[in-house]
């Protein structure tokens, strides 16, 4: 997950963007609007709930487009149900964001339920809310989280002191170090542990890593020296891995966020990184 801009306005998730409690998921009319447009087939009402300045945006894909493709897609689906379930709604007051999964059944015959994860950013215009961003998955491939109440990144660690820890088992059971930079205001990072924790990835990395959680914190900048000593960007988004020895020294580290877009990634893609750099004794 990474920030994004729309017309030199900060919109969604630049690290403390969200780093609060969310709020209840009836308390924000205009994504409750939204819906009902989106089952009613409320083309005009939908389209209204959508910015023009400045224009909405749609990431899907890991590509962007006009916010007009978003509203054509939900229209063009013609909704016939659809069972909704908030990962995470928080609302300040210019500004909310809105994570949902949803499982839509579409009209036409024979249509097949859509299961869609998306990520709206929306934005007070005066007296009107609108949706600025979207970030859609369709079909995920990866598990996501029903919530983001785990607490992968505790604000009391040591990350220090954790990657001594885990530096020491390691070397005794011949294992490599895999560090994880992220926040818990990370809904990709959230995604990314519970794939490392579902059937085909966990027995990978019981046998062949340590994982230390290295939390970034709400503002990016909590345990940069961390990042400087694994050699890791992190200003393309989170998380970032990198893999390194036991006694610390890096094997490889993650420079151009292929990560930070986990939402989207597949079990096979993940499997191939944790076996390519798992450790020699294994392969």
């Amino acid at each position: 997950m990474k920030p994004l801009v729309l017309t030199a306005v900060l919109v969604a998730c630049t690290c403390s963007a969200w780093a609060q409690a969310p709020a209840d998921a009836a308390s924000f009319t205009p994504f409750q609007q939204w819906i009902a447009a989106v089952l009613t087939g409320d083309a005009p009402s939908l389209t209204d709930l959508y910015s023009t300045d400045p224009a909405a945006q749609l990431r899907l894909n890991t590509v962007m487009h006009p916010g007009a493709d978003d509203l054509n897609f939900w229209i063009h689906l013609k909704v016939r149900s659809m069972k909704v379930e908030i990962v995470r709604l928080i609302v300040r007051p210019t500004r909310a964001s809105v994570i949902f999964r949803a499982d839509v059944v579409p009209g036409g015959p024979n249509a097949q339920t859509l299961n869609i994860t998306d990520d709206q950013t929306w934005m007070k215009q005066g007296d009107q809310w609108r949706l600025v961003y979207s970030e859609r998955t369709d079909d995920p491939k990866l598990k996501h989280p029903a919530d983001m109440k785990k607490d992968l990144y505790p604000a009391n660690v040591d990350a220090h002191m954790e990657i001594k820890e885990a530096e020491e088992k390691a070397t005794k059971e011949h294992k490599r170090l895999l560090l994880v930079f992220g926040a818990n205001w990370c809904f990709d990072c959230h995604v990314l542990d519970l794939a490392f924790h579902g059937p085909e990835l966990a027995p990978i990395i019981a046998t062949n890593y340590e994982v230390i959680h290295v939390d970034i914190g709400p503002d990016g900048k909590k345990n940069g020296d961390v990042a400087k000593q694994f050699d890791v960007s992190l200003d393309k988004g989170v998380p970032v891995l990198a893999v390194a020895e036991s006694e610390g020294k890096v094997v490889v580290s993650e420079k151009n966020g292929e990560f930070e877009d986990a939402r989207q990634l597949t079990p096979e893609f993940l499997a191939e990184f944790l076996n390519k750099w798992k450790p020699q004794a294994h392969n």
